[in-house]
This record gives structure tokens, sequence and C-alpha cells, in this order.
């Protein structure tokens, strides 16, 4: 296979993984890596996983360069010695060594240094400092064969998994006793489940030191959307704690010395609390334990066939339930779009016999061969025309918060007990309509959001991701407990969507 193409390229004929980060950012990060002119860098070995046109590399040898003429060793010998770089394509090594020579012509670059390969698939030897910008790579734009070598080699490489995942794996192992790691990429195996080896494998085995998150800026030499984080990892025993900042622009990044306060560092793969901060210095709770469900609307696996205002003349009424779809809540506001839900499920779950519907049976069996193809239909033939979730027409009826997948705080909205939510809307019940709100409230307050960001990943435009796994872990007063001054204060300003009102109220409460 030819390296070059062997990630397949991007739709704008870029190949994947192709993300060049800004020079200031490669030097905060050598910095932060202790990799500085005015130390002596002869002994100290380096690798550099994916080198690119070498962000990385020039800083280094720069460094390199400098630390020679203060402690009088040979450059060209460190370089021999310390220095190895990888990547696959062949045309950016060029391009590298092109840069360092017009740097300083007298470098000297061999191929035991410059090694054209699949880092993954290396002999590589050990080295006490591992930094670069793994590459971008989804698992879906990864070839077959490549995967099932990677699965086989890297344990962390599971679920859905994107390529940085191994390189994190490869990199850990590969460092010397004290040795560092540092990578900047997607922030995303922080939070979500295909890192959690990963994160096991640092709780267990290593120190992790630093989290600077930077997905409110561009560390880039170009626009991209990589929602990306700094990580710094010593291979020595695990610390009790580690330092984290958010950054809010390049402007403001600081060195991890000059970091405010440190947070407990977890032992084992769940760091789900870790990043939600403020449960480790306020008496919070959970909204479970609050006596509130959490759950996620009906999937169906077809929904053109079992949703649609069409389905008024094409089935039973008995068996149609109004459906909310988050394309229903618009501009802070909820407005039914007339859709309806054909249910196969009885009062108590059960699905129902067709043959005692005649209309449903002929729409249905229209669609038999569709409806046939689906995973859910093939596990049991006979009940071929269910959907894939079980719908329970009881919920139908709650008053219930309805909390679309991605979207601003301020979209979201209660049902006071007429529709059934799909798929895409997360809903809480329990309670009444002034608890809700009250919840509501508080779900739409900076307090909340800020937790959420750190448990989640937040999508373009800063929106957070309302999903039932990142709900379930949030932290809140017990909303029961607050006075009823407060209370009512609370209802009024969600009935209004007023977002200042609401976080001045809520700060004060949690203060």
């Amino acid at each position: 296979m030819n390296l070059n193409r062997m990630y397949g390229n991007r739709s704008n004929g870029k190949k994947h993984g192709d993300v060049f980060t800004s020079p200031d950012i490669v030097k905060y990060m050598l910095d932060m890596s202790e990799y500085t002119s005015d130390r002596d860098l002869s002994s100290i070995t380096v690798i550099e996983p994916s080198c690119g046109e070498g962000e990385f590399v020039l800083e280094i040898i720069s460094r390199l360069s400098q630390s020679a003429g203060k402690y009088k060793f040979s450059l060209n010998e460190a370089i021999k010695r310390c220095l190895v770089c990888f990547d696959i394509d062949k045309v950016k090594i060029e391009k590298c060594i092109h840069k360092i020579h017009t740097f300083n012509p007298t470098i000297e670059l061999g191929e035991d240094i410059f090694r054209h390969e699949d880092f993954l698939l290396a002999d590589v030897k050990k080295a006490d400092l591992i930094i670069g910008n793994p590459p971008y790579v989804r698992q879906e734009q990864i070839p077959e064969c490549k995967k099932e070598t990677y699965r086989h080699l890297f344990f962390t490489f599971k679920h859905r998994a994107d390529l940085y995942i191994p390189f994190f794996e490869k990199s850990l192992s590969l460092l010397r006793p004290n040795g560092k790691h540092c990578f900047i990429c997607s922030n995303r195996w922080l939070k979500n489940q295909y890192g959690y080896n990963l994160r096991n494998m640092i709780s267990s085995s290593f120190d992790l030191q630093v989290i600077v998150n930077l997905e409110k800026v561009n560390p880039f030499q170009e626009e991209v959307i990589a929602y990306p984080a700094i990580s710094l990892i010593s291979n020595k025993p695990a610390g009790n704690s580690f330092k984290y900042i958010d950054i809010e622009s390049l402007n403001s990044l600081t060195l991890p010395h000059e970091f405010d306060g440190e947070h407990k560092m977890p032992h084992n793969g769940d760091w789900s609390d870790t990043f939600n901060v403020v449960s480790n210095h306020l008496k919070l709770t959970s909204i479970e334990d609050l006596g509130f469900k959490i759950g996620i609307g009906v999937a169906t696996g077809a929904d053109k066939i079992f949703i649609g205002k069409h389905l008024i003349n094409e089935v039973e009424e008995e068996l149609l339930l109004p459906i909310l779809t988050s394309r229903d809540i618009r501009n802070n506001n909820l407005k039914w779009g007339g859709n309806y839900l054909f249910n196969p499920f009885d009062e108590d779950g059960n699905i129902i016999d067709l043959s005692m519907y005649p209309k449903a049976r002929a729409y249905m069996e229209l669609h038999k061969e569709r409806l046939q193809s689906r995973h859910v239909s093939q596990k049991n033939p006979s009940y071929w025309y269910r959907t894939i979730d079980k719908i329970y027409k009881p919920l139908l009826s709650q008053p219930k918060i309805l909390l679309p997948d991605i979207s601003a705080n301020n979209q979201i909205m209660i049902d006071a007990g007429h529709f059934y939510p799909h798929h895409n809307l997360y809903y809480i019940t329990g309670g009444d309509i002034d608890n809700l709100k009250i919840l509501s409230a508080f779900l739409m307050s900076d307090f909340i959001v800020s937790q959420l960001s750190r448990l989640a990943n937040n999508m373009n435009g800063g929106y957070p991701r309302w999903q039932s796994q990142y709900i379930k872990k949030l932290k809140i007063p017990d909303i029961y407990a607050i006075n009823a001054s407060d209370s009512k204060t609370l209802i009024s300003f969600y009935d209004a969507k007023n977002l200042s009102g609401i976080n001045s109220v809520v700060n004060q409460i949690v203060a």
C-alpha cells in the first residue's frame, strides 16, 4: 500500500490528519516539557511520531543548537544521537529537511533521523521526550486492513477510537523512566467511551501532570474543528492530582506552575467527576438522586414509515401518538409540527397483534421488505413491524423537560404531557411543572453549562451535548431545599427565558 494514501483524502484533497500546529503552541509545549535551550540538551532523546513539515522538529533543532552553543557540544552528533522523526508522507519529510537546511545548511540529516514509516508499526527505541501533534484520523477513514492490525497491536484502539489513541499508547510505552509525553490532539479521549482504556492505562501506570483545554481557541495554522487539548504525562508513579486550565485566548497561555489549584487524579478509566470540577468543592447532588428520570426518545429504524402526518389516513387512530422531534424546538419555542408516531405496543408495552388492525396491517405490509432489513427485525422476525425502542405510552402524558442533543442552553423546553419524544430528544421526568421549570432554569445556567463542557464535547458553535450519560453526572443543589422566593424567581425567569436573571439567582444559590 502507498503510505502516502494510507489514510485516504479529505474532501478538500488534503490528507487526513494534516493539521499544522502554530509556532506559539509548539514553543509552549516544549516549554511545558522543560525542553529549553538553557539546559544541556545533548543527552535528551526526543521522538516526533508524526513530524509533517517540521513544526516541532524545527523548534527542537533550534533549541538544541542554542544549547550546543552554550554547553559546547557537537550539534550534528547530538541530532544523530538524540532525535528521531516519523512520517508516512515522504514529500513532507523532504519539505521538513529543506526547512532545516534553510535554518542551518551545515546540519547533517540521515535516514536514521527521518524515518519514512508508520510510527505505529515501526521498531522504535525508548526516549526521554515524545512530543507532537498525532494524526487527526477518524476510525471510518482508516482502511480495514490497517484497523485490524492496529486493533491487534493496541488494546486502547477499541470502539470508535480515532487514530491518535494508539499513538498515545505506543508513545507512552516508549518513555524512559521519568520521561515526558506531550501531545496536542482532540480532547475527546478525556470523556468519550473510546478513551476509557487509555485513561485507565494512564491512571494505573503514569503520572498525568497537566491538561490545557484549547477548545475555545484555534491553536492550528488553519481553521479546523478539532476541540484540542494539550496533555503532559510523565513515566513515573501516578500522583494524587494534576493541573487543569481552560484557555480563553492564545494570549492567556501560562505555564503549569502558574496555574491556580490542582484537581484530584482518578485511579481508573472513569474521569467524569475529574472534569466536573465543581463537584469537588460543593455539596451537590445528581438529578437522578433528586428523584428525576433521564431518558431518550424513541428510535424507529425507519422514521419515514413510522413517523409523519400521513399516518392519520393510513392506520387506526388508537395506534397513533403525537410526536415531537428536535425540529419542533426552534427559536426558543416549542411548536408541534403535526407528526404522529405509529405505536406497535399496547398499554403494557407488549407488541400488538397486527391482524387486529386491518388498516395498520395493510400499511405496514407495503413497507415489509424495508422493515425486515433492520437489525431489530432480524433478531425477531415475527415482530418485523416493531420500532427499535419499546414505546411506553404513559410517557406521553407525563410532564417532561425536552433537551435536543446539540443545542443552545436556551432551547430547553417543557412539554406539559401532550407528546412523545423522538430519538433526537433527551427527556427528564419527575415532579410537577414548577419543579421541572426550576430544574430547567438550572440546566440553562452557566453553572451547569460549564460542568457539561467538561463532561461532554462541545460541538461547533460552542453548543453543549445534552446526552443522558452526561446529564446523569451533572451536580446541582437540592432544588426542593431552595427557598420559596428563589424558586418563584427561577420559574419566572425560565418562563421568560431570561438567562442573565437565571445566572444571577443560580450563582447566588451555589455561592
